[in-house]
């Protein structure tokens, strides 16, 4: 028995505390759980508890099926998905429950609604600019729900913004989203962090500029949707 599945046990009270001074198990106790060792691993399972990538990967090799980043905390949300610990600040998902999370839809819809996006993707998702996303945040109709590090610079923050409020900030009847939307964009002197012209390069020293990050991809897993230059690293 590995010293996970020796920790789940206990948290499953499958096997007791020490009952000996000094943090130790009597005869008794230890005679006991070796008699019903195959019964205790088979209830411990065989996958340890994760993070969220990792459980995104082992979801999309399991169904077959793009799993976005930001599943994990989705189902977690959803009371599909226990959360048992954490490292290093960021959660640990329990093992046994994602083998035991035999639901294609459940995870379906936590992929839907758990998707993260960047801030110029979360703008163009919503067909405004990324200077009204900005007003949203600042009037509390809009937060993040998770952040990545940029691969650039690991100092550098990302905000990622869930699907699911984006979706909820369009059906929003205190914003005027015609008039949103029908607002053009700045005229003026372009920065060198401006979008080509059409037919052209980017401003700037040979058509070079710098971009926004995106995020990295993963094997199984699909990363959160962004920008098509740079990458991040999700914070998991």
């Amino acid at each position: 028995m590995t010293l996970w599945q020796f920790a789940r046990a206990q948290r499953l009270g499958l096997i007791p505390g020490p009952d000996v001074a000094g943090d130790r198990w009597s005869a008794v106790v230890f005679d006991d759980a070796l008699d019903r060792m195959d019964a205790i691993r088979q209830a411990v399972g065989a996958m340890p508890d994760v993070g969220a990538v990792r459980a995104e990967e082992h979801l999309a090799e399991r169904f077959k099926m793009t799993v976005h980043s930001g599943t994990a905390a989705e189902l977690a949300r959803r009371g599909h998905l226990s959360v048992v610990g954490d490292h290093k600040g960021h959660p640990l998902y329990c093992g046994l429950t994602l083998e035991n999370l035999t639901d294609r839809r459940k995870v379906e819809r936590a992929s839907a609604a758990g998707q993260l996006h960047m801030r110029d993707a979360a703008a163009k998702l919503l067909g405004i600019r990324e200077s009204d996303l900005d007003h949203l945040v600042r009037a509390g109709l809009l937060t993040h729900a998770a952040t990545a590090r940029s691969s650039w610079n690991k100092h550098d923050v990302v905000l990622l913004y869930r699907q699911a409020d984006l979706d909820r900030v369009t059906r929003s009847r205190r914003i005027d989203w015609a008039a949103v939307r029908a607002t053009p964009r700045a005229a003026g002197p372009r920065s060198r962090r401006s979008a080509p012209r059409s037919g052209g390069q980017p401003d700037g020293d040979d058509g070079r500029t710098r971009h926004r990050d995106r995020p990295a991809g993963r094997p199984a897993a699909a990363p959160p949707r962004a920008s098509t230059t740079d990458t991040v690293t999700p914070i998991h």
